[in-house]
């Protein structure tokens, strides 16, 4: 459990912090029949507010029903056909089923959590202090690579220093999807914009330089260039509040989850079942690294690699007011 929330803290960070479209306006009306079954409004905003931040920011609930109650129709009457032919009692499928519930319960738990402790007048207030500190700050445009090994890194670098084109390595080695179509590309960011590993490394750099030695974060190992640098372009209300949204939300859902984990009673056996040998003690031939150092490559933090930036967790509107 503790596990899977961790995990949780990336994907409730891409869930608004209000309720958007509001889940009972003018009671719950049924949108739809599938085979008797009903469809209500509900469904529909859940469905909506499923979808990317992006595509929420283009077209309304209204603008989008269409779409999405076509893909609800599609959906139920694949669920009733699958529960017809008694998918459903497989275990492993009710298992499946069970951690889904989990996922969703933890999720909703966080950003129930966001809701009370993230309020207009506190990014408000973090909006005033970002422009208090502006003068004096820098930004940096740059590009990055990322690869599972330190190994890997290196190599990078060695083709670097032979002259290879950093975009060309980035299209062709990079494990963040974005960067294989655009070279790396990160744009313009500053110091609190990134993870704090990739940050301090990044912000040492030069114009045109770029890292001598691979560096670690949770996402993997990153090769960094610095294409250009700049004073701290002072950004408006509108524009930083889902960023600074976010920042308030990794804080309060990171701190919570290292007080849950710190009162959790765990118990973590071999992949056998076994018990896991003593500290320091020489492993169970058979356990095959179970309970032992992860392979090379392997990386904390829970998440699928990709860039380390950060994105936007709500936008102004939806933020809660005190």
């Amino acid at each position: 459990m503790i596990v899977t929330a961790r995990r949780a803290i990336f994907a409730c960070l891409t869930l608004v912090l209000a309720s958007g479209p509001a889940l009972a306006q003018s009671g719950d009306p049924v949108v739809a029949h599938v085979n008797g079954e009903a469809l209500h409004r509900s469904d529909v905003v859940i469905a909506y507010q499923a979808l990317s931040p992006e595509v929420r920011q283009n077209f309304t609930l209204e603008q989008a029903y269409p779409q999405v109650i076509d893909q609800l129709v599609s959906m139920t009457v694949i669920e009733q056909a699958a529960r017809k032919a008694k998918v459903d009692a497989d275990p492993i499928v009710k298992r499946r089923m069970a951690l889904a519930d989990d996922q969703i319960l933890q999720d909703a738990y966080f950003n129930s959590l966001l809701q009370q402790q993230i309020t207009k007048d506190k990014v408000q207030a973090a909006y005033d202090q970002y422009v208090k500190s502006a003068p004096g700050q820098e930004e940096i445009d740059a590009r990055h690579i990322l690869v599972q090994t330190e190994a890997q890194a290196n190599d990078i670098i060695a083709q670097l220093k032979k002259g290879a084109d950093f975009a060309t390595l980035a299209k062709q080695n990079t494990l963040d999807p974005a960067g294989k179509t655009s070279g790396g590309d990160l744009g313009w960011f500053g110091k609190n914009d990134m993870d704090p590993d990739f940050a301090a490394a990044a912000f040492k750099l030069k114009k045109g330089e770029y890292t001598q030695t691979p560096v670690h974060t949770q996402y993997g190992w990153h090769v960094i260039l610095c294409v250009d640098r700049r004073p701290l372009q002072v950004q408006t209300y509108d524009q930083m509040a889902p960023k600074l949204a976010q920042q308030m939300a990794q804080g309060i859902i990171g701190a919570q989850v290292k007080n849950l984990d710190s009162q959790a009673k765990v118990e973590i056996f071999a992949l056998d079942g076994s018990k896991l040998p003593a500290p320091g003690s020489a492993p169970a031939a058979s356990s095959s690294n179970a309970g032992g150092s992860k392979p090379v490559g392997m990386t904390t933090g829970g998440s699928a690699p990709g860039a380390p930036t950060l994105s936007p967790a709500t936008a102004p509107g939806q933020l809660n007011k005190p």
